[in-house]
């Protein structure tokens, strides 16, 4: 659909006979449309309710996973809201692949891929019943940008509802979140745990719905959205088992009506300034490296230019504000009690790290949004004042180098010295360096690389979360390197870089490291370099066979195919 076309209903009068705005003229068009509405009357539609919006609701509810399992009350309260604002919600459902149940199988491998899936079915949904706008519900991390994609392509009237985040699990007076458990494990393995304090952090670390705890990629991305303008103000880091959470829902749907009679559309507000407004809080609250393989993909999908190497750029001025887990204290839930993402916005406004003129779903500028919030609480250590920042500069460094031209993506927060220089410890797969972590036989200084784990080769890019978290509790998070095609969870810190591009699978110089050979991972220079002479690398890129495919049928299959480097976001329907 073009950049800035109207709302797919307010299109001639002849294109669909369901358009809101448009009435049968005459007895011709009348008998012309009848099937078209008899299947609306078989739902108990009345002829009043053709002059009201058709607004899809995605409704992203499953019990596959807790991120999703309570969604569904955000669906009731939504349709309730829509009746009630004089518009007719036409429910649809969108899958989910829960990362923290995949991780570590041949199931992550589908996680990816889902983002696809999820973004072609809004579109498709959207497109196929001529709706006037549509509001998506999500949790789990790939409903996000799959969602946003999906709401961006169709370009209709639009808003985004984050289905919450979870709270705290406890044992012996500390929270407990999934990566606790990750953790638990290298803890365990290396005999600094007891079986009973392993086993009691398992069954207590997920007390009930709600995604990922801490500044994980779920909450990362629909921090991002809230700035972006795609959400309501304070949307992105309440918990799902807590009441406000449906009135915000129902103040939502609202606004998205509102939205539909004004014709604000996602490509209005989702533009340069408003996506680097959604990476400067993404730096500022510490987040996800998968907002940099995500971001890429929505700037696509709304045709706006953005490259990997704007996301270095806004680092390098943005400082991290947020002091929120993995590497920091906090969890989301206690970043919305200290005044949420409105407050961070607030700092990054008042220090001119934010474009304050942008339009969100409001009908009002991120400034008007803003305007009148107070000053950080003196009660609260979440958020920290411009002039005290956790750190200088953002924490996603996009490194450089021989073994990554095109770039790859560095998480550098709670790290005394991002900089290693080591031998390498290559391994083709994640289960196999997952082993070798396990039996002991992965030391400090060691530089461990995972290849043919990228969008083509693994396929999917999964995320390396059980081998990153096992490093973690063995306490060798700092001492060694780990470098993949795949990615990371946003649970994950550590020396740790992913998304190396180009991948393995496609010739990539990854690919050609031996075992033993010395990579530098520096992010002061951002650098990442294989001390191989030139000459050697041309000489094994030469010697190198490309793998046959894993998948050579179904959905892995058709995503290794068409899917793009992770150095433009891994979409399918690049140029």
């Amino acid at each position: 659909m073009p950049r800035g076309a109207g709302p797919i209903n307010s299109r001639l009068d002849t294109e669909n006979p369901m358009s809101f705005n448009r009435r049968s003229k005459n007895i011709t068009e009348g008998v012309a449309r009848a099937p078209n509405r008899s299947m609306y009357y078989g739902m108990g539609y009345t002829e009043g309710d053709f002059g009201k919006p058709m607004i899809g609701v995605a409704n992203g509810h499953s019990t596959i996973t807790p991120c999703n399992s309570g969604l569904q009350k955000l669906a009731d309260a939504a349709v309730v809201a829509l009746h009630e604002a004089g518009a007719n919600p036409q429910v649809f459902g969108v899958p989910t692949i829960s990362d923290g149940m995949a991780m570590g199988t041949e199931g992550m491998k589908y996680s990816l891929v889902s983002r696809e899936v999820i973004a072609d079915c809004v579109e498709t949904c959207v497109g196929g019943q001529w709706m006037d706008g549509v509001l998506v519900i999500g949790g789990c991390d790939k409903n996000m940008p799959g969602g946003m994609m999906g709401m961006l392509r169709a370009n209709v009237p639009a808003v985004y509802v984050y289905g919450g985040t979870i709270l705290p699990g406890k044992y012996k007076g500390q929270d407990l979140n999934i990566v606790s458990v990750f953790e638990a494990v290298g803890q365990f393995s290396a005999g600094k745990m007891t079986e009973e304090d392993f086993c009691q952090i398992e069954r207590r670390a997920i007390p009930g719905s709600g995604s990922c705890g801490g500044m994980y990629t779920a909450n990362t991305m629909s921090s991002a959205f809230e700035a972006l303008g795609m959400s309501l103000p304070f949307a992105s880091t309440m918990a799902n088992v807590e009441d406000p959470i449906v009135a915000h829902t129902q103040a939502a749907a609202r606004v998205l009506v509102e939205a539909v009679k004004a014709d604000l559309k996602p490509r209005d507000i989702v533009t340069r300034k408003s996506i680097e407004n959604a990476v400067a809080v993404i730096m500022a609250i510490g987040g996800s490296t998968n907002a940099v393989l995500h971001f890429l993909a929505i700037a696509h999908a709304a045709e706006v230019e953005w490259s990997i190497d704007d996301f270095e750029r806004v680092r390098r001025k943005v400082p991290v504000l947020c002091d929120l887990k993995p590497s920091g204290k906090y969890l989301a839930i206690d970043l919305h009690r200290a005044g949420g993402i409105p407050a961070v916005m607030k700092v990054l406004l008042d220090a001119g790290l934010l474009h304050g003129d942008c339009m969100t779903i409001t009908g009002k500028t991120v400034a008007q949004n803003l305007a009148g919030l107070p000053p950080l609480r003196a009660d609260q250590e979440v958020i920290r004042p411009i002039s005290n920042p956790m750190y200088a500069e953002g924490h996603l460094a996009i490194l450089k180098g021989n073994l990554s031209p095109e770039g790859c993506v560095a998480k550098i927060t709670g790290l005394k010295n991002p900089v290693i220089t080591g031998p390498a410890r290559v391994f083709e797969d994640e289960q196999s360096a997952l082993a070798a972590i396990m039996a002991n036989k992965i030391a400090a200084g060691d530089v461990m690389v995972l290849r043919y784990l990228g969008p083509k080769g693994g396929p999917g890019m999964p995320e390396m979360l059980a081998p990153t978290g096992a490093l973690i509790g063995q306490g060798l998070g700092e001492s060694v390197g780990l470098i993949t095609d795949g990615r990371f969870s946003g649970g994950t810190w550590g020396m740790v870089v992913g998304h190396v591009a180009p991948e393995a699978y496609a010739g990539g110089v990854i690919a050609f490291v031996n075992e033993g050979d010395s990579i530098t991972i520096d992010a002061h220079r951002l650098r990442l370099q294989l001390n191989v002479d030139a000459a050697e690398i041309e000489r094994r890129r030469a010697a190198w066979v490309q793998p046959q495919p894993r998948y050579t049928r179904g959905v892995l299959a058709k995503f290794a195919r068409n899917a793009s480097s992770a150095s433009t976001g891994a979409v399918l329907d690049g140029d």
